[in-house]
């Protein structure tokens, strides 16, 4: 097995999985919080938003992408979807 930190691909996997469970833990705690009955707890959900963060962060590096970057791109691709601000009846009507 190679190491992670110094191999971009190996890097850019353990992103892309551990991205998927910690927002499966963000999710969790707002599926329990709305739907059984939980109070919302802040703080975990923060921690949780935290690791998401992380690895978004070991995605954009290793693929060389500044995460200010990514966010300026997505917000230019909002912009150009949703001319007006984004509106229910926009998304259903969206052409892909």
């Amino acid at each position: 097995m190679s190491d992670i930190k110094n191999d971009p691909e190996q890097s850019l996997v353990n992103g892309a999985l551990g991205l998927t469970g910690e927002a499966g833990e963000v999710a969790d705690i707002i599926k329990k919080h709305q739907f059984h009955g939980h109070d919302l707890d802040v703080q975990e959900l923060k921690k949780e938003l935290g690791d998401v963060l992380w690895y978004i962060a070991c995605c954009a590096s290793a693929l060389n992408i500044d995460l200010n970057e990514i966010g300026v791109a997505n917000i230019e691709k909002l912009k150009e979807r949703y001319p007006n601000g984004f509106t229910k009846e926009d998304s259903l009507n969206r052409k892909e």
